[in-house]
């Protein structure tokens, strides 16, 4: 199958545009209570409401909000639980960042046209790239949504349990091939993908990854890369993530080198110094 091979310098939501033209950060906010970072969590209107003025102040361009935690062995709620945690959060975001483009952390297309309905245009991102739901794709495309198509196997009880490539970057590159066709053929305008560090994949097999990450540049689509405070990181240092800030630069600077678009990250500040640097740097070699 072929794709087009065609560098996307904007990507609409709504009435906003984000521009592609320098790395963009996009901060996490978590309506659980299991997310595998504690300080990501956030579960009450003041909670909530702290953590998206921090993050304005320091400088982030999308903010990231999941009702449903994707950490292996986390607690499976319903799609009505879901959108009751995401509506309390949302309600917070618009009223106190309303023009702060958004990112919603789901698999489930329901949940999608719920929020879209109260809550208008997002950014869909989506760990199973519609494979959890097949209805998913012709939904973001029938509300003009964003679609953030991430790649992982089996489902996030099931990914860490001995996963197995014969070709780690042919695999995942074959993935991303058929998930951009059927996304445009089924007229999704704006793609945005992602390797899915942490998801299906071993700590070695992680690093592999982040080293070849330019390989994914071929299809001139945004690419977001996840590796804020994730287990490849500090079950190499053997620490926890809550110790894990140096680690996600270092490792956040390795992306930047190698073509990531987008940082989905814990700490905002951190990873919007990491992107000036960058740019510093690659500005001076032009």
């Amino acid at each position: 199958m072929q794709i087009e091979n065609k560098k996307t310098a904007e990507i609409a939501c709504g009435n906003s545009k984000l521009s592609m033209q320098r790395p963009l950060v996009m901060g996490i906010i978590n309506f659980t209570p299991d997310s595998f970072y504690s300080q990501s969590r956030a579960v009450t209107d003041i909670q909530i409401s702290e953590k998206i003025e921090n993050m304005i102040a320091e400088g982030v361009d999308i903010i990231d909000v999941g009702a449903y935690s994707s950490r292996p062995g986390a607690e499976d709620i319903s799609a009505d639980e879901e959108i009751v945690r995401l509506q309390q959060g949302l309600k917070i975001l618009k009223k106190t960042a309303p023009d702060i483009p958004v990112s919603i952390d789901t698999f489930r297309a329901n949940v999608v046209e719920k929020i879209f309905d109260r809550f208008g245009h997002f950014i869909v991102n989506d760990i199973s790239a519609g494979e959890l739901d097949d209805k998913m794709f012709n939904v973001a495309a029938k509300l003009n949504l964003p679609y953030i198509a991430m790649h992982m196997k089996g489902n996030p009880r099931t990914m860490q349990i001995n996963p197995v490539y014969d070709d780690l970057i042919g695999e995942i590159t074959e993935y991303f091939v058929e998930k951009i066709n059927r996304l445009r053929n089924a007229g999704v305008k704006d793609i945005i993908i992602d390797p899915g560090f942490g998801f299906a994949k071993t700590v070695e097999q992680n690093y592999n990854l982040l080293a070849d990450l330019k390989n994914f540049k071929k299809f001139g689509l945004p690419l977001l890369v996840g590796l804020s405070r994730k287990s490849m990181l500090y079950k190499l240092l053997n620490t926890t993530p809550e110790n894990a800030l140096n680690a996600t630069t270092a490792a956040n600077a390795v992306a930047l080198m190698n073509g990531a678009d987008i940082l989905r990250v814990h700490d905002v500040r951190a990873a919007v110094e990491t992107v000036e640097i960058i740019e510093k740097l690659k500005n001076k070699n032009n």
